[in-house]
């Protein structure tokens, strides 16, 4: 891993634009500091201030927001225009790509156009398959998957050529990104499919739901055994759940998402269950700070953003940290 910058905690990163081509998600990484991103959801609408009232949610409180593609395959605003209406802000995003929809000609003209509008950061999935959105009689593309579309972002970046070898004028400059879910079986694969990943080059981490700590730590543990953690920053996925209803459906109906009985049992026995969700997820992110590797934690809080600013407030892991916040505009977004 390159050498860490220093950065005092008690000052506010400037804009990703006073900075090159580094976005300030990477410059917190590198420099030691616990990181925080959220996911922030598309709307259904074609109004720009729809996507500047979610993200103010997070302002001052995130390093980085998620823009999703297509979440569950789903149709929703797409996330490079997403992240677009928010770098021209000022903030920082990160912008999600599933192969389900685009093959390898449309995936790399957005990378190449997600870095010309200043996005830095790119998150590289396979995507939910059709069949369990809402557009079931779409027809998939997959024409990559996460590790060759990796493959091919990280060729456009440092060999400054399409896949086609076809040479660049100018290469994006960006942060690259993928997904781990150490809670799927078989659990032994999970930190070689990681390094695969890695190889073909993720520098950074998001992962599925981190409900149990135990099955998490043997993760980092068996990646730390591969070398793996000195080679990426790895931000488990946390969450709160509103109630226990919502954990049993989402324990039948998520793909690789594993909630454990007794968190079920300790929301069945709150009084106030969404106040539990919140209280669960803070001592997650708590007990996760703690173990070796972790370089900052995914929020993903699905109907419940508002709670977000209380999450990190309550869970401490900022500090005296500020993140970047935009200046109040005096004018509305054209």
């Amino acid at each position: 891993m390159t050498s860490r910058l220093t950065i005092p905690d008690n000052t506010q990163l400037p804009p990703a634009e006073d900075a090159g081509n580094v976005g300030r998600l990477e410059r917190v990484l590198r420099s030691g500091q616990f990181a925080v991103t959220a996911e922030l959801a598309p709307p259904d609408s074609a109004d720009p201030q729809e996507v500047h009232a979610r993200a103010q949610l997070f302002a001052g409180h995130v390093d980085a927001m998620n823009a999703t593609d297509g979440s569950g395959a789903n149709c929703h605003m797409s996330s490079v225009a997403m992240c677009a209406l928010l770098a021209r802000e000022g903030h920082e995003t990160v912008m999600q790509i599933s192969c389900r929809d685009r093959n390898r000609i449309a995936i790399q003209g957005d990378v190449l156009g997600a870095a010309a509008l200043g996005i830095r950061n790119l998150l590289c999935l396979t995507g939910d398959g059709v069949q369990v959105g809402d557009h079931p009689e779409a027809k998939p593309v997959f024409d990559l998957d996460s590790l060759s579309l990796l493959e091919i972002v990280a060729g456009l970046r440092d060999k400054h050529a399409f896949a086609s070898g076809r040479a660049l004028t100018s290469a994006p400059q960006v942060f690259l990104g993928a997904a781990a879910n150490p809670f799927a079986p078989p659990f032994a694969f999970r930190p070689h499919r990681l390094a695969k990943k890695i190889a073909a080059g993720a520098q950074f981490i998001q992962t599925q739901y981190c409900f149990d700590l135990p099955r998490f730590q043997d993760f980092m543990h068996r990646a730390r055994d591969l070398g793996l953690l000195e080679k990426c920053f790895i931000l488990p996925g946390v969450g709160p759940l509103a109630s226990a209803r919502t954990a049993e459906w989402m324990r039948r109906h998520v793909p690789g998402v594993h909630i454990p009985d007794d968190v079920l049992k300790r929301l069945k026995g709150a009084m106030d269950q969404k106040a539990e969700g919140r209280d669960i997820c803070i001592e997650m992110i708590q007990q996760l700070r703690e173990i070796e590797g972790v370089s900052g934690v995914h929020i993903m809080a699905h109907r419940q953003e508002a709670f977000v600013p209380e999450i990190i407030q309550r869970a401490g892991i900022l500090g005296a940290r500020m993140p970047w916040t935009p200046e109040p505009r005096p004018t509305p977004y054209p």
